[in-house]
């Protein structure tokens, strides 16, 4: 195993949890696994041991926190997954031939080859694999960042290690918009040692795509269940969703977007139903705990400072409000808005305040900044008026039912675009939507709205806004993303 897993003290602790989540399986009944025991605490911590060593395969790879943060999702996912085959192994061996429940001493004995051969064996395969995705990961993020402007080549490392289907690929040149790289990106296999580099156009011809995508089948050949059909960056997953501890039908599977409707229909699906909440549960309390360290921090700072007022911090959610002392609080020269049910008698400023106040009580931090601010030759600076959780962007109200959000999303993007020239180093992709009236939002009318952008290529050509966060009025709090 690599030096990088911490000269084995992972390991140790990973060796540990095994022993302590087969001593939960001892005391299960019944002739069959019981799936709930995926939610037992002495699992849930075998399976964040077993991420926690994936996760150190990508812990020096330079890439964005939200890049990251979903690597390491797909990295408690598959090792939930893998953990249930584990269990799903073990439980035969608690009775001996007479049907008598084995002395537990007996039967931690006899799964000790079940622990050597899945966090020994497999594990060095696998962390091998999520090294290689996380790299290939990180690279594909800066690739994006110059477009097509470079074409991207296929490399193999060109020793006598290199696997002869993978050499067939060496040399492939395409533009990173060519479907190719969706399937033929590194890693294609376990070890793979394959790369993807940037060349200039005027040095490398680019290779015709129906010879790229003939000599990728021939890549991949021997991968007859598809599994290494997969590009790390664009999925922004380590390993894909159909794996050794997967079914096929995972591949297109979406309970991780609707997980509350799902109804499983087998213990593969059962199993990742639990895995998935078990994650979001973690999440969640992992968020909270952040959160309310980084805005207790940020208030004591706040309240001292002169250049904002209305400091606050909620000690019971750890949410934090305040206010720029440039920031726009009037009504003057607003758009005050008629429809009762939306806000009526309400002007801007004062439905920025009813958006503050949401996140504020569920925990989030809400700064209200400055207005547009002068720059001296008489001109003025697009201002971001808000930061939220850390966040430049502008809040928009929602005041009219439509088919869509579209309009709203694309005039935002129309002000983030003027922000980003303005400020050339910031990363910002953010948008703010506020319902004050509730009934005005509709997760489906979201999730259209989304779609119809991304099939638009004229709005995609010039889309700043990636993430857009949704606050409703004594409502949820929700996220969605473009990209």
């Amino acid at each position: 195993m690599p030096m990088e897993l911490g000269k084995g003290d992972l390991l140790k602790r990973l060796r540990e949890a095994f022993s302590a989540m087969m001593g939960t399986l001892h005391k299960q009944k019944g002739a069959s696994l019981d799936i709930q025991i995926m939610a037992d605490p002495s699992v849930t911590d075998f399976i964040e041991k077993h991420s926690s060593v994936l996760d150190s395969a990508i812990q020096q790879q330079p890439m964005s926190e939200g890049m990251r943060n979903r690597l390491q999702r797909s990295n408690y996912i598959f090792s939930g997954m893998k953990t249930f085959h584990e269990l799903n192994e073990a439980f035969p061996s608690l009775l001996d031939e007479n049907g008598n429940r084995k002395p537990f001493e007996q039967f931690l004995n006899e799964v000790q080859n079940i622990d050597s051969k899945y966090n020994s064996n497999y594990l060095r395969a696998e962390y091998n694999f999520v090294q290689a995705s996380a790299e290939m990961a990180a690279k594909w993020e800066q690739f994006m960042e110059d477009g097509d402007r470079y074409y991207l080549q296929y490399r193999t490392q060109k020793d006598d290690k290199v696997r002869p289907e993978h050499a067939a690929l060496d040399g492939v040149t395409l533009p990173p918009s060519d479907s190719f790289w969706e399937e033929y990106y590194p890693p294609n296999g376990w070890n793979c040692r394959c790369t993807v580099v940037q060349v200039r156009k005027s040095k490398y011809p680019a290779t015709p795509h129906d010879e790229a995508m003939a000599r990728g089948q021939v890549a991949l050949d021997k991968d007859t269940r598809g599994i290494f059909h997969f590009n790390p960056g664009i999925e922004q997953k380590t390993v894909p969703d159909y794996n050794p501890y997967t079914i096929k039908r995972c591949r297109d599977c979406d309970i991780s977007s609707k997980l509350a409707g799902y109804i499983p229909d087998n213990e593969v699906c059962a199993a990742c139903k639990l895995v998935h909440k078990c994650y979001e549960n973690k999440t969640v309390g992992n968020e909270i705990k952040q959160n309310k360290e980084r805005n207790k921090e940020l208030y004591d700072k706040m309240k001292i400072d002169k250049e904002f007022r209305f400091v606050e911090y909620n000690e019971e959610t750890g949410g934090i409000k305040a206010e720029s002392i440039h920031h726009n609080s009037t009504s003057k020269g607003d758009k005050f808005f008629t429809n009762e049910n939306n806000g009526k008698g309400y002007s801007g400023p004062e439905l920025e305040k009813f958006c503050q106040d949401e996140l504020y009580m569920k925990g989030h931090s809400c700064i209200l900044m400055g207005e547009n601010l002068p720059k001296g030759d008489g001109t003025f600076l697009t201002a971001l008026d808000a930061i939220i959780d850390c966040h430049r962007m502008d809040i928009r109200t929602i005041t009219e039912n439509s088919d869509n959000y579209r309009n709203q999303i694309t005039s935002k993007n129309k002000q983030l675009k003027k922000w980003l020239e303005q400020n050339p180093n910031s990363s910002e992709d953010s948008v703010c939507l506020y319902f004050h009236d509730s009934s005005m939002f509709s997760e489906q009318k979201m999730n259209n709205t989304i779609s119809a952008i991304r099939n638009s290529q004229r709005i995609m050509s010039t889309l700043k806004i990636n993430r857009i966060v949704c606050v409703v009025r004594q409502g949820p709090i929700k996220e969605y993303r473009i990209r």
